[in-house]
């Protein structure tokens, strides 16, 4: 691996830590469980925010909208995915599933990022000014899931002007295929970097 990380210029941005995602229990977890447990996503979720906060990196939690009664009523177009969490009611406010994964709480000094609607997690967000004013020129993306969000905020990162880090096991997918052709097929075609978390802490650590 090449690529090196200004401390000064680089945030790791955790996207959708929630426990519906990644808490036994949560709505989705099931349906993730299998890939995220062959990756070993919890531990190198954890490995990577604590060697980005060891490193002095920007932290940065970039979550989804979480639903409330009314979300996407009378919308022109709601997307495949917003239908879905308006039927599962995905994330929702004030509920267990919609708070962030015990391992994974703000602390003084994170950033956390307005709630994205769609997959990007810039679109329709504070995400880029904020980062911007923190003067980090480069992304590491972690979080959920890789073909969706990870892949839409990279993309739109990339789109900004961003240096873009993907990190292949700190992420997962519904499925095996879906985790391979975010990161063998879609990934080269707008990230910097592709790395593993071991690959990625050894470079913040030397």
């Amino acid at each position: 691996m090449t690529d090196r990380y200004d401390t000064g210029r680089t945030a790791v941005l955790l996207v959708d830590p929630y426990n519906d995602f990644l808490s036994e229990g949560g709505k989705l977890w099931s349906r993730l469980a299998p890939v995220a447990d062959e990756v070993g996503l919890l531990r190198n979720l954890r490995t990577v925010v604590d060697a980005a906060r060891t490193a002095g990196l920007v932290v940065a939690f970039v979550p989804h909208r979480r639903y409330e009664e009314g979300d996407y009523v009378g919308w022109d177009h709601p997307n495949p995915t917003q239908r879905k969490a308006r039927r599962l009611r995905l994330f929702a406010r004030d509920s267990w599933g919609g708070e962030f994964h015990p391992d994974f709480q703000p602390r003084p000094g994170d950033l956390r990022i307005a709630e994205h609607w769609a997959q990007s997690g810039f679109a329709n967000t504070d995400l880029d000014c904020r980062l911007k004013q923190h003067g980090v020129t480069h992304v590491i993306l972690i979080g959920l899931l890789a073909n969706t969000c990870i892949e839409s905020t990279g993309r739109f990162a990339m789109e900004l002007g961003y240096h873009v880090t993907l990190v292949t096991d700190a992420t997962a997918a519904f499925s095996a295929d879906m985790l391979r052709a975010a990161h063998e097929l879609n990934g080269p075609t707008y990230a910097h970097a592709i790395v593993t978390t071991a690959e990625l802490v050894h470079t913040l650590s030397g």
